[in-house]
């Protein structure tokens, strides 16, 4: 299974139960069409990269709702290739591109070479390594992982478990890391936030990106979001990792370290809600 790609329009199919149209489309619709498909008709776009590329604007599922109404009503061409077994990926590009092929074909190729289960099970693997190194610069000791207790208190409610448990102070944050392009899934969100007060812990959510209201929905938990926007890729793929960026324009990376002032965010944070008595 590739977890980073779905096809968009199975994601707007999901998306119609549970939230109403918002007008951001409209907006979004304009966006996309004036800084993609006119400024830049040549080129050829799949999903979750025009996701990511204008995260800071639009949430995820307004940009996947925007393209799927682009497309409907054939503002822009698209198509659905298959990536590997039932993983397919959808492509969008401009009415005026008519050598849009090749180009599509290309951009399948080199999603492959990053989707593959082994690299995506590496990317997480790697970022809960870097963290861990990360956070114990700043004090915080990782005391388990892949938590399904907490000093005698069981999660029994379904079978996920937190990442790892961190600890400074006395004080004790439930962790999950999340390496992936993709937000974490709300319904998983809140499983982690309730297996979190269940154990009498803070919940830590280290992301990639999340949208404002996860974010929100973390600190009224009494917990915090430490949002590092970089994916980081394991040493050995700076060659992979530059081909995407220049490619697709996604913020992918190979750092040898996490810096010190992404967790020292998170130590300030810890250290003003230990003064006010919180956690």
């Amino acid at each position: 299974m590739m977890p980073e790609i779905d096809d968009e329009w199975e994601y707007l199919d999901e998306l119609d139960d549970e939230r109403p149209r918002d007008t951001k489309i409209d907006e979004a619709k304009e966006v996309l069409m004036g800084e993609l498909f006119e400024q830049s008709p040549e080129q050829v776009y799949y999903g979750r990269q025009v996701e990511v590329l204008f995260e800071r604007r639009f949430f995820h599922w307004i940009i996947a709702r925007a393209l799927g109404e682009l497309a409907r009503s054939g503002a822009v061409s698209s198509t659905e290739m298959v990536l590997e077994g039932r993983t397919r990926v959808r492509f969008y590009w401009s009415t005026r591109n008519r050598y849009w092929r090749r180009k599509a074909q290309a951009a399948r190729r080199l999603i492959l070479e990053y989707s593959k289960p082994s690299f995506c099970r590496g990317l997480g693997h790697h970022a809960e390594t870097m963290f861990t190194a990360a956070l114990a610069t700043v004090g915080f000791m990782p005391t388990s992982e892949n938590v399904r207790s907490n000093r005698g208190v069981e999660w029994v409610e379904t079978g996920h478990d937190l990442d790892m448990v961190f600890e400074r102070d006395k004080v004790a944050y439930g962790t999950e890391i999340k390496n992936s392009l993709d937000y974490i899934a709300r319904e998983e969100l809140q499983i982690k936030l309730r297996m979190c007060k269940r154990f009498g812990i803070g919940p830590l959510f280290i992301m990639r990106m999340a949208p404002k209201s996860y974010i929100e929905e973390i600190r009224q938990a009494g917990g915090y979001s430490l949002i590092f926007e970089w994916q980081l890729y394991p040493h050995g793929n700076e060659e992979l990792a530059r081909r995407v960026r220049e490619r697709f324009g996604l913020r992918v990376d190979c750092p040898r370290a996490i810096e010190r002032g992404t967790v020292e965010r998170f130590l300030r944070w810890h250290l003003r809600d230990l003064g006010k008595g919180g956690v």
